[in-house]
């Protein structure tokens, strides 16, 4: 795969999985949503959502996995938080396909939550643990965004194979689930279970690879 892309074109890809934009950003965000569908599925399950919740999810991309998401219990409340206002606006195109008076997309700056105190049961976000600038801050925002007893959903792959992919530069931060576990020691999120998974995906060169990644299930406790 190293040989496939210049240097540049590896830059560029880095930079718009941090913060796609434009045309080459909308590509990429749908070639992500469909080799992240396992992980975004196997997250949704495990934030065991119920009638009526407020659903806050991080970093939602285009969000082609909304209809799923909706569908999971009955009068979800959904809202979304981007920093690209290109993925807030090809988010917004989901709309035609579910409830819209219960879905509302955001954009915000990346560290602080524009939400209340305690006003989501559920906080979900897949592959954006990567690109924060100060995680035990964000993690301590989301705490206090969520309700007591409230579950927050971290999804990421691990370190290892991270690795191995050649656009992983400076403006990722590789975990490993004993890298999470030190982040929480020093917030009030508590870990209630992290699944290790594994599954085979398609990688840019086309090739068939194994992703282990982690499911970790937070969950607050005051």
């Amino acid at each position: 795969m190293k040989n496939q892309f210049t240097k540049t074109q590896l830059k560029e890809i880095e930079s718009q999985l941090s913060h796609p934009r434009g045309a080459q950003g909308i590509e990429i965000a749908n070639s992500m949503n469909q080799s992240n569908i396992g992980m975004t599925k196997s997250s949704i399950a495990a934030l065991n959502v119920g009638e009526g919740d407020v659903v806050l999810e991080i970093g939602h991309g285009n969000c082609g996995h909304l209809k799923y998401l909706i569908d999971a219990a009955e009068e979800i409340k959904y809202i979304g938080l981007e920093i690209s206002e290109t993925m807030n606006n090809e988010a917004k195109k989901q709309l035609s396909s579910v409830e819209a008076k219960n879905v509302e997309f955001k954009l915000y700056k990346g560290n602080e939550l524009p939400l209340d105190n305690e006003s989501v049961d559920r906080v979900l976000t897949v592959n954006t643990l990567y690109f924060w600038e100060k995680p035990i801050a964000f993690l301590m925002e989301i705490f206090r965004v969520l309700k007591n007893d409230g579950l927050c959903i971290v999804t990421f792959a691990h370190k290892e194979f991270m690795n191995t992919l050649p656009f992983v530069n400076e403006k990722f931060r590789l975990y490993n689930p004993k890298d999470l576990d030190g982040l929480l020691k020093v917030t009030k999120m508590t870990l209630k279970r992290n699944y290790k998974k594994q599954e085979t995906v398609r990688n840019k060169a086309g090739d068939y690879v194994e992703r282990v990644y982690s499911v970790a299930v937070l969950i607050k406790k005051e």
